[in-house]
């Protein structure tokens, strides 16, 4: 079964959207990271479950969780998150 990683720029994303939505609501912050997490977890199972990219970068992919969007790509038999950013990010200037 494929394993699923973040990036170390994935990870910031997830610290950094935990701490903005944390100034407000603490729990809520907590209920969108596990949401993220989630979704993240069904791609061991099924890797092309999110749209193709390609337009943004070759090979990459997303799955939408919420306002959140969880981009990946499929690295041989694992599975790498990238970035995970808010789905009004201008996703080209990411990469």
């Amino acid at each position: 079964m494929p394993q699923v990683f973040f990036t170390r720029a994935a990870r910031d994303d997830l610290i950094e959207i935990w701490t903005h939505i944390a100034e407000d609501d603490p729990t809520a912050a907590d209920r969108v990271l596990d949401r993220l997490d989630e979704v993240a977890s069904h791609l061991a199972d099924n890797p092309q479950m999110g749209p193709a990219r390609d337009d943004i970068r070759p090979g990459l992919r997303y799955l939408v969780s919420g306002s959140y969007l969880l981009l990946y790509r499929i690295d041989g038999d694992d599975i790498e998150i990238v970035r995970a950013v808010h789905g009004r990010r201008d996703l080209y200037g990411l990469f």
